[in-house]
């Protein structure tokens, strides 16, 4: 996994991470990633609520855990005791970023807020990840990725026509709110090399599923019109779907005319590029079903490899519809290091997804493997705070640690 001393892009900053779940482990697991040191504060007994989400399990360690806390240090801390806020004080003004997810207003019913940490801290970045953010008439209530889905019009744009509404596979509102606020804060950092100060930057689940509809809520904010689900197809681009070839499904995505036309030929129709109801785009849009019923007979005809190979060598963008199992071991994952081996303290050889971004010269790596709950505690508060080994046994007897 390498050492600490790496020379990552964010090496010498310094990140408090009092997230759990996903959006805020995900984001400040992208800063460790970068080089950042990162100290995840978790409560004493439980930790991270997702320690517990399985199975699986590997070493005592759910795998949800295990795949977004890697490259992190881990203390337990009873932040809500005074004992605990002392300690969580002398944390926060020796880090440069605060990363947080609480409810709204509880760091401040701590102590804890803006104007605390412009006082105490005035070079800390707190980035505040919330469900509906700081204002309106929701700002109290909790989020869940599950609820965005539904509530920003996601799950209605998502599924068969003539289906229900149908959430993404995976916890996207939480993965996409993580990396907006990992954006969000590498601009507030370098805003501070101009300012000499830090600031609070909010993320709110709401906004980014709002933000999540790009096009569709384009569409519909210019049309007027309500937005509707497609299944696999495309509000815009036609043929944008995936069809049934012999003997399994592809994925086609033709962009433009000139791709039509081509894409035409390698299916021995080049007749559909002058046909009035394909010949354009928007004719397509508006003959989606003919066309699309036409391609899926097309298609029909030969084994989805066949077919993806003969789209590749005409230029036409084509994929197989893989399983998970397979994209994981697919050899252009292997060869860009998209899942790598971590040796953990108690789950041993652990593979986990790779770092999707690449620095020339200042290279993202793997240094630490997810941590066990509290691990860290004693390193971080005798190195970093100071604290005397008698101070930490009483702060340990006293289930403050």
């Amino acid at each position: 996994m390498g050492s600490d001393n790496h020379g990552g892009a964010l090496d010498g900053m310094r990140v408090l991470d009092l997230t759990r779940i996903l959006a805020g482990p995900l984001c400040t697991m992208m800063l460790g990633d970068m080089g950042a040191d990162v100290i995840k504060v978790e409560p004493v007994g439980s930790g991270d609520d997702t320690r517990t989400w399985g199975p699986p399990f590997a070493g005592g360690e759910s795998a949800y855990f295990l795949g977004i806390n890697r490259n992190k240090r881990s203390i337990t801390l009873n932040m809500a005791g005074k004992p605990g806020q002392e300690i969580l004080a002398k944390l926060i003004a020796a880090c440069d970023v605060l990363v947080e997810n609480f409810k709204f207003g509880t760091l401040e019913k701590w102590g804890f807020g803006n104007e605390w940490l412009g006082a105490n801290a005035p070079r800390v970045i707190r980035c505040s990840i919330t469900g509906y953010g700081s204002s309106g008439p929701k700002a109290a209530l909790p989020g869940y990725d599950f609820i965005l889905q539904a509530e920003s019009g996601l799950m209605s744009i998502c599924g068969e026509p003539d289906g229900t509404p149908m959430k993404y596979g995976v916890a996207i509102v939480d993965i996409v709110t993580g990396m907006l606020a990992c954006n969000s804060i590498l601009a507030a950092v370098h805003a501070r090399h101009r300012t000499g100060r830090g600031q609070h930057v909010e993320v709110s689940l709401f906004d980014s599923s709002l933000a999540m509809l790009a096009n569709v809520a384009s569409n519909h904010l210019i049309s007027g019109k309500e937005a509707g689900r497609f299944g696999n197809g495309h509000p815009n681009i036609v043929p944008y779907t995936a069809y049934p070839a012999k003997d399994g499904m592809i994925a086609v995505a033709v962009g433009n005319d000139a791709q039509f036309a081509k894409f035409a030929t390698v299916l021995g129709r080049s007749e559909w590029a002058a046909d009035p109801r394909f010949a354009k785009n928007p004719d397509r849009v508006a003959n989606r079903e003919a066309l699309d019923d036409m391609i899926a007979q097309a298609l029909e005809r030969d084994t989805a490899q066949a077919w993806l190979d003969k789209l590749t060598a005409g230029g036409i963008p084509c994929g197989r519809i893989n399983s998970v199992s397979q994209a994981l071991s697919d050899p252009h994952t292997v060869a860009r290091g998209m899942v790598r081996t971590v040796k953990h303290p108690t789950a041993g050889e652990v593979k986990m997804l790779g770092i999707p971004f690449r620095f020339s010269g200042t290279p993202a790596s793997v240094r630490r493997a997810p941590p066990t709950l509290g691990e860290h505690t004693e390193q971080v508060l005798r190195e970093e705070l100071g604290l005397s080994e008698k101070r930490i046994a009483e702060l340990r007897a006293a289930k403050v640690i």
